[in-house]
């Protein structure tokens, strides 16, 4: 799912192949596809519009303009939806990271611009990221579709001179569990933190954890 950019990104972060395997999904005939654009655009609108939690799904088919089997045929659920959303995102980040990272050799900016691109990324899909992780069938911090960010953070932490006592995986885990959705929504909407406040906080535990 997350295609040949991941690969690359991990591969210029980490000079080694990632083990994990993502596959194209499968040709759809244009129709197909035109329907599937639609109501990604369609829901994304609603959902902007009304909030995540208020849109159902007979709603997205009809300001959509298809019939619901044509819906289910394209997402079983809302959370197929809303993953499908996520992942349009994530691509167009995995692209943009690898092209800085590709053209910018300090590593320490480096992940201090990819902490902020992650926590940017959070913050406007945070209605999308909130209902994965309330249902039943939430993204768990392992899946591939996130798990990309544990990886570059873990890749550039390796490329950053500091001292050999630091324990990079621990790092890395660390500042990863700081970006999850639920961590976000608690110091956002809980704690009522900035973005920016939030964005200062990942970069002095970062400073911290480096020594």
């Amino acid at each position: 799912m997350i295609g040949q950019h991941f690969r690359q990104t991990i591969r210029l972060v980490n000079r080694v192949d990632d083990d994990l395997i993502f596959r194209d999904p499968r040709p759809s005939r244009a129709d197909a596809v035109k329907n599937r654009d639609r109501l990604l655009r369609t829901a994304q609108r609603l959902f902007g519009e009304q909030g995540v939690d208020t849109v159902s799904m007979s709603a997205v088919a009809e300001a959509a303009g298809v019939g619901k089997g044509t819906l289910y045929r394209h997402f079983a659920s809302k959370g197929d939806l809303c993953r499908a959303l996520l992942d349009e995102d994530q691509r167009h980040m995995q692209t943009e990271t690898f092209e800085r990272l590709r053209t910018h050799p300090d590593p320490y900016a480096n992940l201090v611009w990819f902490l902020g691109e992650v926590l940017a990324f959070a913050e406007r899909n945070a209605a999308l990221l909130l209902v994965e992780v309330g249902g039943g069938e939430g993204i768990a911090l392992d899946h591939p579709a996130h798990f990309w960010w544990r990886q570059t953070i873990r890749g550039l932490l390796n490329r950053i001179d500091a001292p050999d006592c630091i324990d990079r995986d621990y790092a890395a885990d660390v500042l990863y569990l700081m970006l999850d959705a639920r961590t976000l929504h608690f110091q956002r909407q809980v704690q009522g933190y900035s973005r920016e406040r939030v964005h200062t906080g990942l970069i002095t535990t970062l400073a911290r954890l480096l020594g």
